[in-house]
């Protein structure tokens, strides 16, 4: 089997199109920032277990993204959803000013690429992956907390 390296670049783009359409915005650079950091963010606070599942189901393209700087040995553990979102600051770098204006844009940012997923990845799975979070952060990224 040959690998077809134009398909996994269509499907990362097609995703990324998806994500940037989901927040609400058409600057790909910034949806690829916005995947870049939810994706190190999720990955410190899911189990290994469970982030090998999520790539399993994830396009190819993604899977790089995923797994890009990853160390299995930095998993950590959250208690709210503000050590979540300080941790996406942190992830973000110094682009986090121009990308995010409060609190509750990287919320949304992280439903965003959550929603993005489950286009791609199968409900039971994200349901799975997000069950690992504690509950209060489960519930402050469902779609309907701060809708």
């Amino acid at each position: 089997m040959a690998l077809d390296f134009e398909k996994y670049a269509a499907k990362g783009n097609e995703f990324l199109n998806r994500l940037a359409e989901n927040l609400g915005d058409e600057d790909r650079a910034h949806a690829a920032r916005i995947l870049r950091s939810s994706f190190r963010v999720l990955r410190n606070h899911l189990t290994v277990e469970e982030s090998f599942q999520l790539l399993a189901q994830l396009p190819m393209a993604l899977k790089s993204v995923y797994v890009e700087g990853w160390r299995l040995n930095d998993h950590q553990k959250i208690k709210t959803i503000d050590d979540l979102v300080v941790e996406m600051v942190q992830e973000e770098g110094n682009s986090a000013w121009r990308d995010f204006a409060d609190k509750d844009e990287i919320i949304d940012a992280l439903r965003a690429v959550i929603d993005t997923l489950k286009l791609y990845v199968s409900s039971g799975e994200i349901n799975q992956a997000l069950g690992t979070l504690p509950r209060k952060v489960q519930a402050a990224l469902e779609p309907s907390a701060h809708a």
